[in-house]
């Protein structure tokens, strides 16, 4: 060995590219923000998208071979994100849901009012009405809205149809809708 990181081959049709160790870290360390954001706003955790970032990272690693080209490495491990979020979201509903105690929000106000403003509730309407969605409206709304993403860079990034993510994106909006509707005439 001459002293360089070890180098990792990356296959570019019948060219060959390398690319060092170093610089797949460098990578990756270019997305983590950014992936974090996206993995927070997923998962509605920032614990959770912490390990779902790690977990992104070394199945990234792991699956170094895939990536045809580095100018092309934001996507690809955008992608890898977003599955293992929604593996994550997947595995969510497959486990029990413990409820927890309702909390009185409504102590140390004289008039019985909540002691913070409507923004909050509303947030948290929100909230609870995105939990209700199945992991891949709730990715592709992600995507589209907090990320700011095209139809068509969103239906690449995942490897499906534009046609699909605009039937995702209209059902999942719709069932936001309704849910958020309901929350209001049960208030």
């Amino acid at each position: 060995m001459d002293g360089r990181p070890a180098a990792l081959v990356v296959s570019i049709g019948r060219n060959r590219v390398t690319l060092a160790a170093d610089d797949f870290a460098d990578l990756v360390a270019g997305q983590l923000d950014r992936s974090y954001r996206l993995a927070t706003v997923i998962l509605g955790s920032a614990m959770e998208a912490e390990d779902a970032v790690a977990d992104a990272a070394f199945a990234a690693w792991r699956g170094r071979g895939k990536l045809r080209a580095t100018d092309r490495f934001e996507a690809w491990f955008s992608r890898i994100v977003v599955n293992v979020c929604r593996d994550r979201l997947r595995a969510r509903r497959r486990r029990p849901v413990v409820e927890m105690p309702a909390v009185d929000v409504r102590s140390g106000s004289p008039d019985g009012e909540p002691d913070f403003r409507d923004g909050v509730h509303a947030r948290d309407a929100m909230s609870r009405a995105f939990e209700t969605l199945e992991p891949d409206e709730r990715i592709v709304l992600v995507l589209r809205f907090w990320q700011d993403l095209s139809v068509d860079t969103i239906a690449e990034r995942l490897g499906i149809p534009s046609g699909t993510v605009k039937s995702r994106l209209h059902h999942a909006t719709g069932r936001l809708r309704t849910s958020l509707t309901v929350r209001e005439v049960r208030r």
